[in-house]
């Protein structure tokens, strides 16, 4: 049995960050930790690109156009949806998730979700840099062990297609 796992290598990638400014507070820090985070695995700090969106309702859009350049090995998209008192909150936080789901699957890049859904403020604040940790370093790491992981089992060279 032949087994593959994926190491958070970063050299000779390049990555772009796709970053909501709604709720800045939240996702500076977030865009922060993907970016160093990526530095810190190898990637090249020239080689990241982050690019700065309305809400999290544009980072779809924007990591798809992103991609479409062919410039990118792989997308982090980072965010933070809080819950309010109307239904706005499912709206925005399913719809974001599908349209990367559809990006990832369109493209077949690693695109990494470091959107914050959370009940409230405080649990956001705990996920970008607080108690919980930088789910936006988190996402970044994943979109490294991704690459890895497709290099060893499928050589870009050798993919025919569909998935």
């Amino acid at each position: 049995m032949a087994e593959f796992n994926g190491s958070p290598r970063g050299e000779g990638r390049r990555i772009v960050v796709v970053a909501s400014r709604f709720n800045e507070g939240i996702t500076l820090p977030l865009a922060e930790g993907a970016v160093g985070a990526l530095v810190g695995q190898g990637v090249k700090f020239e080689d990241i690109d982050v690019l700065w969106v309305p809400g999290a309702w544009e980072i779809p859009v924007a990591v798809r156009r992103a991609l479409a350049t062919e410039r990118y090995d792989a997308a982090v998209a980072v965010g933070a949806v809080v819950r309010g008192d109307t239904p706005h909150f499912d709206i925005v936080a399913g719809e974001t998730s599908r349209g990367l789901m559809d990006v990832m699957r369109d493209f077949d890049v690693p695109v990494t979700m470091g959107v914050l859904t959370t009940d409230t403020l405080e649990q956001a604040e705990a996920r970008a840099g607080g108690v919980h940790g930088n789910k936006g370093a988190e996402a970044s790491m994943a979109a490294l062990e991704m690459l890895d992981l497709f290099d060893q089992i499928t050589p870009p060279e050798e993919f025919e297609g569909d998935a």
